[in-house]
């Protein structure tokens, strides 16, 4: 059985595929500012701001890496346009490497007892549920026993969207039906995997309440139920993002993080977008690890992130 989150061949070239579109527009972007020019100047340097900008690296992030090569340019006097592609590589990995740690699932099920429990949390339409039936599949594969729970109750076939990914994993499943208590629904799906000996359990919740406020005690309230039978769980709190929508990624990103403790993070829906660049500014603006990344529809295309990977097959040539 091969170990969760190793490369293969296979994932690496899905990887790739997922990023073309973020790869192409980035760098034929970086070429026609180059053209003409021997050395990397100020004028290319704002040029390079404006181009990461627009890939979603996000102000704060661009501003960093701007900074450092300046510095490199200052230090080594003249930098070719020739290297400019790895250094701009190497001062992401840089980045990636300050600001977020390796996800393991091996530590994640050797630090504590079973179940592992993952509350998942984002707003509607960001991928949410397809993410916890492809992450259940990653689970399952695994060897892993796991069990979802359906706890976003109040959106119109999130119940029943949950049970057919249950069904399709080959995963235990628990649910009250539509408009039920999301807690009673997170506290029975703990208790199941605890009396079934289960590895994970997954529980939805809802994407969006009435107010910000309702949210945050719903998602308080789960997070209490299921301490009374695990009392340091949930384990993991993720949060779904959409990388194709850019910098609402980001305003959801504060939102949620706001009123519940991420710590850790799922980026869909990279193989549809050119704002790939968004992985990078999140992950070092937020602190919190990116996870997993979804490069594909398929059911296998959830792959737990590797951030050197990701950089290099960002600047793939």
């Amino acid at each position: 059985m091969a170990f969760f989150g190793l490369f293969s061949k296979e994932k690496k070239e899905k990887l790739n595929q997922g990023l073309e579109k973020t790869k192409t527009s980035l760098f034929s972007k970086i070429s026609k500012a180059l053209i003409g020019k021997s050395t990397v100047d100020d004028s290319f340097l704002d040029e390079l701001e404006e181009i990461l900008i627009s890939s979603d690296v996000g102000i704060g992030t661009t501003l960093k890496v701007i900074e450092r090569i300046q510095q490199r340019v200052a230090r080594d006097k003249y930098i070719n346009t020739s290297d400019l592609h790895t250094l701009l590589r190497n001062e992401m990995v840089n980045l990636m490497e300050e600001n977020a740690i390796q996800p393991s699932l091996s530590k994640d099920f050797t630090s504590i007892g079973k179940p592992y429990v993952i509350m998942v949390v984002g707003v509607n339409g960001v991928g949410k549920t397809t993410t916890i039936g492809k992450l259940a599949n990653l689970f399952r594969n695994e060897g892993k026993k796991v069990v979802l729970g359906a706890g976003d109750t109040f959106r119109a076939a999130a119940v029943e969207q949950l049970r057919i990914w249950s069904e399709r994993s080959g995963v235990g499943f628990i649910a009250h039906g539509m408009n039920t208590d999301p807690a009673a629904v997170a506290f029975d799906a703990v208790k199941k995997g605890v009396e079934e000996g289960a590895d994970v359990v997954i529980i939805d919740t809802a994407g969006r309440l009435h107010t910000k406020v309702n949210l945050m005690n719903e998602l308080s309230k789960i997070k209490r139920v299921v301490a009374k039978i695990i009392p340091e769980a949930p384990h993991e709190v993720l949060l779904v993002l959409d990388a194709s929508t850019g910098q609402n990624a980001f305003e959801q990103a504060r939102q949620f993080t706001a009123v519940t403790d991420v710590n850790a993070l799922a980026l869909t829906k990279l193989d549809g977008t050119a704002k790939g660049g968004v992985v990078i500014g999140i992950a070092d603006q937020f602190k919190i690890p990116v996870k997993y990344i979804g490069v594909g529809e398929g059911i296998d295309d959830l792959q737990l992130f590797n951030k050197t990977e990701f950089i290099d097959s960002l600047f793939k040539s």
